[in-house]
């Protein structure tokens, strides 16, 4: 793993105090172009239901909760006037999230050597997810993983290789470029609204292999989203690891990570006209110095 990241590094490709890593990547030209994939206007949300049926199990995390602070009935207001009001409890990687530069690190340093011990009870000093709180958008890719295997979902611990992004995409006649947002369709998600097995979803699941990494920095790809919980495939590759595609792509690439993406419309409407990308809009919100972010990106094609 360390072997891998020192080879796919960025760390001073955007000077030493960069904090934002790959999304670097998305320039305005990119922006621009990406803008002309718009034809009719159809938009997809990506995001899951914020809510208490949401895939966490408890115990680490939890799915939110949501209270009514004011209803309004029994409010006595000049003309009739009656107001809600409420607020939310959740971890901010309840659902459908981003991972800031952040969220993990090892040997003691973050993303371009950040010192780890910067990320305190208070927060992160260094690549929080306010530091991508200009947004995230541009040309979205989608590569379907499932349907190109014909499948519904590939299981739990099944890896996916460079090979196969390269033979989808070829597949799907999708080329995957600088700058762009690629997202990754396992099935996952539909499986878990079939099944609503909260612990067998985050029991395991399918996703990229380690060696992917290096396939994502060649083509100076900006953010990789998934519709599985953490991007790689777990159980993880090597015994006696663990998350070690987070760390390398976090840590060493600053590679922003979406994580919990529903793509079930969007993969569906991608099939019947063979257009598999679209511009993508998903801002984090701008929780300072937090190390995630809740989100529900559109692709609008």
């Amino acid at each position: 793993m360390r072997e891998l990241g020192g080879k796919v590094s960025n760390w001073g490709r955007w000077g030493s105090d960069d904090e934002r890593g790959t999304t670097n990547l998305i320039t305005a030209e990119r922006i621009r172009a990406a803008a002309s994939l718009i034809r009719t206007g159809e938009t997809f949300k990506l995001g899951i239901p914020l809510d208490g049926d949401g895939p966490q199990p408890g115990g680490l995390r939890i799915n939110p909760i949501r209270l009514m602070s004011e209803n309004g009935q029994e409010q006595v207001l000049p003309g009739g006037f009656k107001w809600a009001d409420d607020f939310v409890f959740m971890p901010l990687q309840a659902g459908s999230q981003y991972d800031s530069l952040a969220h993990v690190h090892y040997d003691d340093r973050l993303y371009n050597g950040h010192p780890g011990a910067g990320v305190t009870v208070k927060g992160a000093d260094k690549c929080g997810i306010h530091t991508q709180a200009d947004g995230i958008a541009g040309r979205g890719v989608l590569l379907d993983i499932a349907r190109a295997r014909g499948v519904d979902w590939l299981e739990a611990g099944e890896a996916i290789s460079p090979e196969e992004l390269e033979a989808v995409a070829a597949g799907q006649g999708v080329t995957v470029g600088a700058g762009d947002i690629l997202l990754i369709r396992t099935g996952w998600r539909k499986k878990f609204v079939t099944d609503r097995d909260a612990a067998g979803f985050m029991a395991g699941e399918p996703g990229l292999s380690l060696a992917c990494a290096g396939w994502l920095r060649e083509r100076d790809v900006a953010v990789v989203g998934s519709d599985n919980w953490a991007v790689e495939v777990m159980p993880g590759e090597h015994p006696g690891g663990a998350f070690e595609l987070h760390m390398v792509l976090i840590r060493d690439m600053g590679m922003t990570l979406a994580e919990m993406l529903d793509f079930e419309e969007l993969s569906a409407a991608c099939a019947v006209d063979g257009r598999w990308d679209f511009f993508y809009a998903g801002p984090p919100l701008q929780f300072t110095r937090g190390v995630g972010s809740p989100i529900n990106p559109l692709a609008i094609r």
